[in-house]
């Protein structure tokens, strides 16, 4: 949790375990986190899925960003609802028709279809959803899409204390297990008060224990 939660480096975790009198290695916390933590995001998604399938006037904004991998620019697709949850992240070596396509694709067959779909000026989605029939869905504007701008910046924070990934299948595994530990811990204490708030954390940290137990 601590690892992917806050933006961390591996020895940065070690260091706070020596602080606690867990003595363990930087590369114990990187086997811990290869072996949980896709399990944990997983039962998290899985919690979330039903629930989320249900809902009326539901929104999307989708969104690329451009992440270095081993030296070279990679698209991190990202999909993020109305609430500020992410929803799916898909990663890809062109920002075309075709890895627009597939992303849709894997975010609609896992969460269903929304109501609207918000996007940037890409061609690349207006192609995508004419080919997917969601193309009267589609909405762009100039400022519409600040919601999932402004969810790239807890990943680029992680990223940048990762000291940037040396191959897309490691970025893809971090950014998806990210996705779903952040919405997890997303209270939007900007929007609650104090005890409402303590509430919330505390109801996600014990929900959480559960899934460790």
């Amino acid at each position: 949790m601590l690892y992917v939660k806050y933006p961390l480096s591996l020895r940065n975790v070690e260091d706070l375990l020596a602080e606690r009198g867990i003595d363990v290695s930087y590369e114990t916390v990187r086997h811990w986190w290869n072996r949980f933590g896709p399990m944990f995001a997983a039962d998290i998604r899985r919690q979330r899925v039903s629930a989320m399938r249900g809902m009326r006037q539901w929104r999307w904004h989708l969104d690329e960003m451009y992440v270095k991998v081993n030296g070279e620019m990679r698209y991190l697709w990202r999909a993020v609802d109305h609430e500020g949850e992410i929803l799916e992240s898909f990663v890809t070596k062109e920002r075309d028709k075709g890895a627009a396509l597939k992303f849709m694709k894997k975010a609609l067959k896992r969460y269903g279809s929304p109501e609207a779909i918000t996007t940037d000026g890409l061609r690349s989605y207006k192609a995508a959803m004419t080919e997917l029939g969601t193309r009267d869905k589609q909405e762009v504007g100039r400022w519409a899409n600040n919601r999932v701008e402004n969810s790239h910046l807890s990943f680029r924070r992680r990223e940048r204390s990762m000291l940037r990934f040396r191959r897309m299948k490691t970025l893809q595994k971090f950014a998806s297990v990210h996705a779903n530990i952040h919405n997890h811990f997303n209270s939007e204490r900007h929007l609650v008060d104090r005890q409402t708030y303590k509430a919330l954390r505390s109801a996600a940290l014990a929900e959480w224990r559960q899934l460790a137990a």
